[in-house]
């Protein structure tokens, strides 16, 4: 850390790279970190509770991503094209561009908000039907069996979405004016995932299902033994976490401006590295950890090339599991 930060000033001083420069890939680096806690929040929640990983979770962010799109093209694009083409979402290829709808949050702001509540309402129906029909059945079996299931059910989930939507990718949100030296959608993924993450630390500390899910994190059967009603308990980790996860894919589709149906899968790993850094299981550990991974992505753009930059947080992954496996927090492992 020491020479890297000796060559930045080195590159600052002889001009290589600007003030300008440094502060933009600062400014992507909070930017990332906001839709990647967002997720991690949500399967942070599921290992807590429920103790296991769920590698199904990346395919909820797409389902959020697409369920919110369709309905905010439904609406927004009302009378420009069929209801099958602004329900599918087919942007551009045989039907309306992006343009056309005029999705973007200063033309349309109601029409995205009302997509952004369709996506996390659409994401927890599905998780709560998932949990219903295979989770809750195999939770005695530990979590290396849930965890398995979980990796059939993100395949199934991922290639239904293929069947309905296809693997296409293709563009979706309108361009928009910059705000200073940022975009409209950029600002727009960063308030509301702020907003989002001061409600759930105000919900764990200041209301009676926060303390009851910080209890069942810290040990079930206590919990369950003192009265606190477990199975409402799950079912409100469920809702949360996957509406957290929907709002990301679809806030993620809003900054980025294209879709596909691999849109949550690549992104998983970087989710479980921003868990694993700041302490599996850890909530706010979740939080911190994907605001490392977030900078220090951007960051490492000073020195490496664009598409290796990832690369550096599953360094930074192994690092933690080598030399400090509890995680940034300490192994703290409640929310």
């Amino acid at each position: 850390m020491g020479v890297l930060v000796l060559d930045l000033v080195r590159q600052l001083v002889i001009g290589t790279i600007t003030a300008t420069s440094l502060l933009e890939y600062l400014w992507w680096g909070i930017r990332d970190s906001m839709y990647i806690g967002l997720a991690a929040v949500g399967l942070s929640m599921t290992y807590s509770i429920l103790r296991f990983a769920n590698f199904s979770h990346g395919d909820l962010i797409t389902t959020g991503a697409f369920s919110g799109w369709a309905a905010a093209y439904l609406v927004g694009g009302w009378g420009l094209a069929s209801v099958g083409e602004l329900v599918l979402v087919r942007a551009k290829s045989g039907g309306v561009s992006p343009g056309d709808v005029g999705l973007q949050v200063f033309a349309s702001p109601l029409v995205i908000l009302f997509g952004l509540l369709v996506a996390g309402a659409m994401t927890v129906l599905v998780a709560l039907a998932i949990d219903r029909l295979v989770y809750k059945k195999m939770r005695d079996q530990g979590g290396i069996s849930m965890l398995i299931a979980s990796v059939g059910v993100a395949l199934a989930l991922r290639y239904l979405l293929a069947v309905i939507f296809t693997n296409r990718k293709r563009g979706v949100t309108a361009s928009t004016p910059d705000i200073g030296p940022f975009t409209a959608h950029e600002l727009t993924l960063v308030v509301i995932a702020v907003v989002l993450i001061v409600g759930l630390h105000l919900l764990l500390q200041r209301t009676k299902l926060g303390k009851s899910m910080r209890a069942m994190a810290d040990n079930k059967d206590l919990a369950l033994i003192t009265g606190i009603p477990t199975e409402r308990v799950i079912t409100a980790t469920w809702i949360i976490g996957a509406a957290f996860a929907g709002i990301s894919g679809y806030l993620i589709v809003l900054d980025r401006g294209s879709i596909s149906i691999n849109l949550g899968w690549l992104l998983l790993l970087m989710i479980f590295a921003a868990v694993i850094l700041g302490g599996i299981g850890s909530i706010y550990g979740a939080l911190a950890g994907s605001l490392v991974i977030g900078i220090t992505v951007n960051m490492s753009l000073i020195w490496i090339p664009s598409d290796l930059s990832k690369v550096t947080a599953f360094v930074l992954m192994i690092l933690i599991l080598v030399f400090k496996p509890n995680g940034l927090l300490g192994g703290v492992e409640t929310a």
